[in-house]
């Protein structure tokens, strides 16, 4: 550690990293990042629109690179501080931070904070009984977030000289998902467009190796962007280096003077460049992320090409001929329904949608429909045409966008059902519950009964990646990482990274001034699998969060799109589903996703309508586990009718004998603690005799609990979109927030 510590910012070492955030908008950097240029040393300026600077001070023996980022600018701010060796955070002298300052640093320290120095510029100006006074509440703002921190005014040469000081020798904090990994912040970059077309081609990535070895054969992770190969990188002159020998030849001798090498990037990168190392295909790490299902194997099964071509003529032949009033356009035609067209399908649909389950008044509402049609249909003998109408085009997708408050009211009163009646639902009237429910089961005990983790797999598990033992793969290679020596790049060298088949949309995000940053990948970490995260909810954040709702993962290096499932966090083999994102526990987040090994951070966000992106929930990365459980409870309910001593007659819960005698092994329970069985039914309406172990008591409850097994949706996105500068909802109105995209 001490080595380390001593060699970060040294010739031998990378230099020292300063991430500077403005936490309020009076905040002013110029005038700060003015007076640490000041000090007795070289100042150059990077590449790019970022308008960072490097410091070099030969009497120090110190080099320091500071790069600048808004508070506001939240994908910067992140993705700067994944590889920033230090924080400087410029307050404002008298609020300290605003609303996107509190934001953004509620998200820096769930993604981990990394060691910080506080500067506070400016305050000159007030009176001195006010400085004092700003002084106090300042320090008194900061001691919740920032205990026994330390506040560095930032006015004179003195007292900058003094913060560069305090940054260079305090002690360093650990990343544990950083410090396994070689990661490269751009210093500059140039894009070679391929032969084959100008919008992809090679990338090449100028500067300094940081936390481990980077080697040529393994894959790399542009942060924003997704995972590339490497084909060769070159070992072109420190522009930053102490040692004068180093830079000798090159027409750089303005010590005292801000170089701008944005002109000359590129010469100055094929002068004197030294090829490193070249990528060896037979030892490259692959680009595969999912598994190509082979058909022919039993243990997962998948269409055939003359099974997807019945599919592709059935869906042909799904057009129907209708009846409809004359001049009626073929729009129009499609919501009009015929008379028994809906059956078992939908309700098939319904059960393995599971928002459905929950909401069975939607299959009422659609046989009401269908019969209001069918009836209009019957008196509407009017003159009419044939038309041919699509069955895509019955999307019910027409109104899906409706008025917010109406959406958010409406979860509201969901999420507060779910809280009175855990997993409840209406048992249909108009169809039988043993086939609605054919696809749950009943369990003894949802503790100890069995339950194989290989029954029934979806498709989509053919295509994932899976560890026979994942802890163990975690630790033999962490061991191998820390015993055997990498061939590569070293920490501290300034490379030129060749990264193939890039975008060239890479090269223009980087032009614009977003940071380029790029992290090497271990073994197995571009193929997919099944993760699972232990959150917890924001306490800034109560808007309701429903199952299978798209939400922004930012996952140690890696952020991207998906619909995950939430459970609960139990050390038993199987876990009950949550259907929504519980504001007093710690729930389990699963989706598909790209193998990632702990320990990493993990940041939920959801993309408001106006583009903003609001820190939902935070937590770590608990494990890469296809095999665990998560078990969807459903209960169904019924009434007392009459009670005798350990008997009783209830009814409501199934309205046919049927299904009375086909959910009859099943174990009942009440809310007031009372366990039984059905013993026969009674009538053909439903009624049932049921045998308990006490009397019921007129007001109690009579439950059945049935379960089956989820998965999650295939929704992984890698495509994340810039969000819109954070701003407090309260304080914006919702038509302004509308105009801000």
């Amino acid at each position: 550690v001490l080595a380390e510590k001593r060699s970060l910012g040294s010739r031998d070492g990378p230099p020292h990293l300063v991430v500077v955030v403005l936490l309020h908008g009076r905040a002013a950097a110029q005038d700060s990042l003015r007076l640490l240029q000041s000090q007795d040393s070289v100042v150059r300026a990077d590449e790019g629109g970022a308008g960072g600077f490097a410091l070099l001070c030969p009497r120090l023996k110190q080099r320091w690179r500071f790069v600048t980022a808004q508070a506001g600018d939240l994908h910067a701010v992140l993705d700067l501080a994944k590889v920033a060796d230090s924080l400087l955070f410029i307050l404002d002298p008298v609020d300290g931070w605003d609303s996107a300052g509190e934001h953004c640093l509620s998200c820096l320290f769930a993604q981990g904070l990394p060691s910080y120095a506080l500067a506070v510029p400016g305050g000159t100006d007030l009176p001195p009984k006010k400085r004092i006074d700003a002084r106090k509440k300042l320090s008194k703002c900061i001691e919740k977030r920032f205990p026994e921190a330390k506040l560095f005014p930032l006015n004179t040469e003195q007292e900058s000289s003094l913060l560069l000081r305090h940054l260079s020798s305090q002690k360093q904090r650990h990343l544990a998902f950083r410090a396994r990994r070689a990661h490269l912040l751009a210093r500059a970059a140039e894009f070679v467009p391929s032969q084959d077309s100008h919008l992809v081609g090679t990338l090449k990535v100028s500067g300094f190796v940081r936390g481990q070895t980077l080697s040529v054969n393994s894959l790399v992770h542009i942060v924003g962007h997704g995972d590339f190969q490497l084909s060769q990188v070159d070992a072109p002159p420190d522009p930053l280096s102490l040692n004068p020998r180093v830079v000798k030849g090159h027409k750089r001798s303005q010590d005292m003077e801000v170089q701008d090498d944005s002109g000359n990037g590129a010469v100055e990168m094929e002068e004197d460049v030294k090829v490193l190392m070249k990528a060896d295909p037979s030892k490259q790490e692959s680009l595969q992320s999912e598994v190509v299902p082979d058909p022919m194997e039993g243990e997962q099964t998948w269409p055939t090409e003359e099974e997807l071509q019945e599919a592709e003529d059935s869906l042909k032949a799904n057009r129907r001929v209708v009846k409809v009033p004359k001049g009626t356009s073929k729009y129009q035609a499609a919501w009009i329904v015929d008379d028994g067209e809906e059956g078992s399908e939908k309700d098939d649909d319904e059960d393995d949608d599971e928002d459905d389950d929950m909401d069975d008044d939607l299959m009422e509402e659609a046989v009401s429909q269908e019969g209001e049609s069918s009836e209009e249909e019957e008196a509407g003998e009017e003159e009419s045409e044939t038309m041919t109408v699509s069955e895509c085009l019955r999307d019910d997708q027409y109104d899906e966008k409706m008025e917010e408050d109406e959406q958010m009211l409406e979860r509201y009163k969901q999420e507060r059902m779910d809280e009175m009646f855990p997993d409840e639902v209406d048992t249909p009237r108009d169809v039988p519950a043993r086939v609605r429910f054919q696809k749950y089961r009943g369990l003894k005990s949802f503790r100890t009964s069995p339950w194989d983790p290989k029954e029934n797999l979806p498709r989509d598990y053919a295509r994932i990646f899976q560890f026979q033992d994942f802890s163990r793969s975690r630790r033999n290679l962490f061991r191998q990482i820390e015993k055997e020596e990498t061939e590569g790049a070293s920490v501290g060298w300034y490379v030129i990274l060749h990264v193939c088949n890039v975008p060239v949309s890479v090269m223009e995000s980087f032009k614009e001034g977003k940071p380029l940053v790029l992290f090497s990948l271990l073994p197995h970490e571009q193929k997919m699998s099944v993760l699972n995260f232990l959150v917890r909810r924001h306490p800034g954040n109560s808007e309701p969060v429903r199952a299978k709702e798209e939400l922004i993962f930012h996952c140690g290096f890696r952020r991207f799109r998906a619909s995950p499932l939430f459970s609960q966090h139990t050390s038993a083999d199987k876990h009950k589903l949550e259907r929504f994102l519980r504001p007093d526990a710690a729930l389990v987040v699963t989706v598909y996703a790209p193998i990632t090994f702990p320990p990493a951070s993990v940041l939920l966000f959801k993309q408001r309508s106006n583009g903003m992106h609001d820190l939902i929930a935070t937590g770590s990365l608990l494990s890469v586990d296809p095999d665990r459980i998560v078990i969807k409870r459903l209960v169904l309910s019924g009434h007392p009718f009459k009670i005798f001593t350990k008997m009783a007659v209830v009814r409501y819960m199934f309205f046919n004998r049927e299904d009375v005698m086909w959910f009859k092994p099943v174990e009942l329970r009440t809310k007031w603690g009372r366990r039984g069985h059905i013993k026969e039914p009674l009538g053909t309406h439903g009624h049932m005799k049921c045998h308990f172990d006490g009397q019921l008591k007129s007001q109690d409850t009579v439950l059945l609990n049935l379960y089956k097994r989820v998965f999650p949706k295939w929704t992984y996105d890698p495509h994340v979109p810039e969000p819109v500068p954070w701003v407090r909802s309260e304080s914006a109105l919702p038509e302004r927030e509308v105009e801000m995209e």
